[in-house]
């Protein structure tokens, strides 16, 4: 096949005809009659496939026949203007070479729908849906839209380490990593596990956390939940900022988000269209209402009164409501959904469903954390002011009876300078979910890690 420059299939479809392209893809449909074949093509590029025309004769039959559903193949021909509906253009073939062949009875990727059950079973294949094209691209673009806009605020990026010895949540739900041989477990004179043999000498686990710095990378909790909002293994972005207190975080969290959601239908709206129409007819007036309407700043305390009012009018709720609860996704929504009908920030919470790095309040029960709360999804972004005060850090972290040996580092930024502050964490996945209306967050990451899963 002569080479010419191979344009992506999103491009040729907002080209004008008359033009020699060739195109490479995978083949979604093939059909046609006694004379002509029709074939679907796509590269991943966008939703939409460009159609190849081929005329059959002696030379071009033995090449359709090798050409079925998931075949790879390269086209070069004529770009033409379009006689029939659903496209403006497409490509009248001169020259078509086979990639890779796809056996129709094998591939896992037939034309009936397929749940979203079997699909993360062959989630190697999802890609070649037109869901999960739609998914990933916007993934992709989320990603970049997350990357400028921190650049354009004169954010540093930072690469934190996945692997750390500190349980940065408190949480206790940390993998551990180690060198050791599980069948012959080294240990001390004491009886206790010799880490001093270990690749780091010491205990270390994958991290649960990753002036003006972010980070945007994996993070993994041991946390035992097959909830439809839960992963083992996910990304998170986090900013933290000098001098913010939590005023300015809460409007950096509101503006953040509300650039990504522009962003998005900005630039994806093929995607979003698409998911729109298929399955979420209310998604693109939901994206378009958080950009149009201010964020609700709502006290704990006072969310707590809301829910109670709730109950004793007779909302059931699974969950009991009463002061010093961490709020379940169903009181989250309902404050959202219902009684707000817009995104909410909640703030000032009980200090003892906390980290103990969040700045306390002067009455001793609350901290200045934040919850932004989103429709459909519940907590989308967590944050605080932190703990500026080395005292009341240092007494916080004894009275959780956290080891102080390691955490010595985080002291000393206390101890040595020590300045207001606020940051907080947005999950990628969690956004993913709000950006494309799916309803369980194993479908928004290309290889989903859960209890007991951890296929490819």
């Amino acid at each position: 096949m002569k080479e010419i420059i191979r344009t992506k299939v999103k491009d040729l479809l907002a080209m004008p005809a008359g033009q020699e392209v060739l195109a490479k893809g995978w083949v979604r449909t093939k059909r046609g009659n006694k004379e002509i074949a029709f074939i679907a093509l796509n590269d991943g590029s966008t939703i939409k496939n460009i159609q190849i025309v081929v005329d059959k004769n002696a030379e071009t039959e033995p090449v359709l026949a090798q050409i079925g559903t998931g075949a790879c193949i390269a086209v070069r021909g004529q770009l033409v203007e379009s006689v029939g509906s659903g496209q403006a253009v497409e490509i009248k073939a001169g020259e078509i070479k086979v990639y890779g062949t796809c056996d129709p009875m094998r591939y896992p990727l037939q034309k009936k729908d397929t749940s979203f059950e079997y699909l993360r079973t062959v989630a190697h294949m999802r890609p070649r849906t037109n869901t999960f094209g739609a998914i990933y691209r916007l993934r992709s673009q989320m990603a970049f839209a997350i990357h400028e806009y921190f650049h354009s605020k004169g954010f540093v990026y930072l690469h934190t380490p996945i692997i750390t010895e500190s349980d940065c949540e408190g949480a206790g739900q940390m993998f551990q990593v180690t060198t050791l041989d599980l069948e012959q477990i080294p240990r001390d004179k004491k009886g206790r596990i010799d880490y001093a043999r270990d690749f780091f000498g010491k205990q270390t686990s994958l991290t649960v956390s990753g002036h003006e710095i972010y980070t945007f990378g994996p993070t993994f909790r041991a946390e035992n939940s097959n909830t439809p909002r839960h992963l083992a293994e996910f990304w998170m972005i986090e900013p933290e900022m000098a001098f913010y207190d939590i005023k300015d975080n809460m409007d950096l969290a509101e503006d953040f988000i509300k650039h990504l959601v522009s962003y998005a239908l900005e630039n994806c709206m093929d995607d979003i269209q698409f998911l729109n129409d298929r399955y979420d007819p209310e998604l693109i007036e939901r994206l378009r209402g958080v950009i149009g309407t201010e964020f609700v700043r709502l006290e704990y305390t006072d969310g707590i009164r809301i829910l109670e009012e709730a109950v004793k009018n007779g909302v059931q709720f699974e969950y009991p409501v009463s002061w010093g609860i961490d709020l379940q996704s169903e009181h989250e929504r309902y404050l959202v959904e219902k009684h707000f009908g817009r995104p909410v920030i909640l703030t000032g919470y009980p200090k003892d469903i906390k980290a103990f790095y969040m700045k306390q309040d002067d009455n001793g029960k609350t901290v200045r954390a934040m919850d932004v709360l989103f429709p459909k999804i519940g907590e989308i972004i967590g944050g605080s002011e932190r703990e500026a005060d080395l005292g009341k850090l240092e007494a916080r972290i004894d009275e959780l009876g956290m080891s102080r040996k390691n955490l010595e580092w985080y002291i000393d930024t206390r101890r040595f300078g020590s300045c207001p502050h606020s940051g907080f964490g947005l999950g990628f996945e969690r956004l993913l979910l709000f950006i494309t209306g799916m309803q369980n967050i194993r479908d928004v990451i290309p290889f989903p890690r859960t209890p007991k899963n951890a296929e490819f």
